[in-house]
């Protein structure tokens, strides 16, 4: 025998917050027209505070906006070595590497700041990624 139809109300209206999703989408895109978008990282978090400071006042010299820095999640590396050979398993020694990373963004660039930056000298031990979104 078929169950008589259930009285349970549908999780989410048609279309309505569809539509709301994907005019917002497009609004964003239009003023957004590109990014400049520098990740950077370092092993010591002084050195790359300084840098990441140096790159926003360059960028701001140029009247550029600049959204950032944000601080991403530091990585770790553990590494775990023996302090001697065959009978002492139990004496361990362990090392710890840590990479931190900021992240900045330049909304709609100008050559001249693009320019600014490819020109500018960080200090040793700083690795910067830069990609145009």
């Amino acid at each position: 025998m078929p169950k008589a139809a259930s009285s349970k109300k549908p999780r989410h209206k048609a279309g309505a917050p569809a539509t709301k999703r994907a005019g917002a989408r497009k609004a964003s895109a239009e003023e957004v027209s590109s990014r400049l978008r520098i990740r950077v990282r370092a092993y010591e978090s002084k050195i790359l505070d300084l840098s990441v400071k140096q790159i926003i006042d360059t960028a701001l010299r140029y009247d550029a906006k600049v959204e950032g820095p944000i601080p991403l999640p530091t990585e770790k590396k553990i590494y775990t070595v023996n302090r001697a050979a065959f009978v002492y398993k139990n004496a361990r020694e362990q090392f710890e590497m840590r990479i931190h990373k900021r992240l900045i963004d330049i909304v709609n660039p100008s050559g001249k700041v693009i320019e600014a930056l490819t020109n500018m000298s960080l200090p040793s031990g700083v690795n910067i990624d830069v990609k145009l979104i």
